[in-house]
């Protein structure tokens, strides 16, 4: 079977983009900044996305183009079969993460509905309630994943390009336009100062905490260790610039979470809403609430969840692609058959999280803070030790240097994987803690 490929440099930039812009800079980045202490939060994840996040996502591209593969086969095809046990722990955190996030798209979508009927304007917890949870729930889940792989099944570039090329632009302009609104809120003053004035004495004392949950928002909003980055690379040509690219990406992403937190903060401060609040569901109970208490409130709620929803769908396209891939590279099957097979399965996994919301917790930590950052630190350690000579090679092609790449090396041979194997031992640690309180 012919493998695809992307049709131009902006169709594979926007969808790589699309894939990092989704509902973990809109809505898990807003929820874990309140959580996480406002700018003690925004200043360590701003670090690990740039130190971290960016040599990481190269050597994800850097495997990706050189083995033109999924992120299981990769490393068979690059001479080094053991090591695809790294490309199981990062399909089964795409895996994990896609069955719990299609749960919360399908929120979006009843929040989207809602905000013209006004069925959230009450009681905007009991609204979340009934969305959350039962058969409202599942029949979202599945209206939502239905949409993500009826994307998937038209293929790369009628499928997750076009998609793309049309709905990145439209997040960025929307997001735009809700920021500048809530620019003139009269909480805006307080939600800044709160969201980008950073206390060292905070960051310090909350350290053990804060990174963790900074390390695993920085890789799940760019993608990282679960493989997609490597799947989408593979579809791409040996003239183009891999560090041009991956920081095309970083500035663009980074730069829509941040502007995701000017759109919500200020209009929980407006409304005397405690940041954080409400965890998974802050975002919808909270803004709802004050959407409801807005002049055009519904109009206003309904831009911002077709927002959200957009973004939603971005990221989750890519996360399926990622499976589809595997099975398309491994068992030659038809494209349509694999993505049908595939979503059926992924729906089925989120269930439970529309049932009962402690799944999404056990699931979105177990995901995020160990086997995104396993899968990081396995890829890092096979690039830095195992294959460094060729990932170099991978790298100059179409520039930079010899030389910058070669620092870039070392900062994946050395710096990463200590930061990392620290990061995963205290996301380890919580985590048990986390299920010894819960069950």
């Amino acid at each position: 079977m012919v493998r695809e490929t992307w049709g131009t440099r902006v169709g594979f930039i926007l969808a790589a983009v699309g894939s990092a812009v989704g509902l973990g800079n809109i809505w898990r980045f807003p929820f874990l900044t309140g959580e996480s202490g406002g700018a003690a939060f925004l200043f360590v994840y701003l670090a690990f996305v740039v130190f971290i996040g960016l040599p990481v996502l190269i050597v994800e591209f850097v495997i990706g183009r050189r083995s033109n593969r999924n992120v299981i086969g990769a490393f068979k095809e690059l001479d080094n079969p053991n090591w695809q046990f790294a490309g199981f722990v990062g399909a089964l955190a795409g895996f994990i993460i896609l069955s719990y996030y299609s749960v919360v798209g399908g929120w979006v979508i009843q929040y989207f509905v809602s905000s013209f009927t006004g069925a959230y304007a009450g009681d905007a917890a009991a609204y979340f309630g009934q969305a959350a949870t039962g058969t409202n729930a599942i029949v979202a889940h599945a209206i939502f994943m239905g949409l993500v792989a009826g994307i998937v099944a038209f293929g790369v570039r009628d499928g997750l390009e076009r998609a793309a090329k049309l709905m990145v632009p439209s997040i960025i302009a929307l997001l735009v336009i809700l920021a500048g609104y809530g620019a003139t809120l009269s909480g805006s003053s307080e939600a800044y100062a709160y969201y980008l004035s950073p206390n060292l004495d905070t960051i310090l004392s909350n350290l053990g905490s804060i990174a963790p949950a900074a390390a695993g928002q920085a890789f799940f909003t760019l993608s990282l260790g679960m493989g997609v980055m490597v799947t989408y690379a593979s579809y791409i040509s040996e003239d183009r610039s891999l560090l041009q690219d991956a920081g095309t990406i970083v500035v663009v992403d980074t730069s829509i979470a941040f502007l995701a937190g000017l759109v919500v903060f200020p209009f929980l401060f407006t409304q005397g809403v405690e940041p954080g609040a409400g965890g998974a569901g802050a975002v919808f109970i909270s803004l709802a609430a004050a959407f409801s208490s807005l002049p055009a409130g519904g109009l206003i709620g309904a831009v911002f969840f077709f927002t959200l929803g957009i973004a939603a769908l971005t990221s989750a396209f890519s996360i399926l692609e990622v499976v589809v891939s595997y099975v398309i590279d491994t068992f030659d099957v038809e494209r349509r058959n694999a993505t049908l097979v595939l979503a059926v399965i992924i729906f089925a996994v989120g269930i439970p999280t529309a049932i009962d919301l402690t799944w999404l917790d056990v699931y979105d930590k177990f995901a995020n803070n160990i086997l995104l950052i396993l899968g990081g630190l396995l890829m890092s350690l096979f690039i830095g030790w195992v294959y460094a000579d060729q990932g170099v090679d991978e790298l100059t092609k179409g520039g930079p240097s010899k030389g910058l790449a070669t620092g870039w090396l070392w900062v994946v041979r050395v710096v990463i994987p200590v930061v990392l194997a620290y990061t995963l031992y205290l996301g380890a640690t919580e985590y048990w803690a986390f299920l010894m309180e819960t069950f």
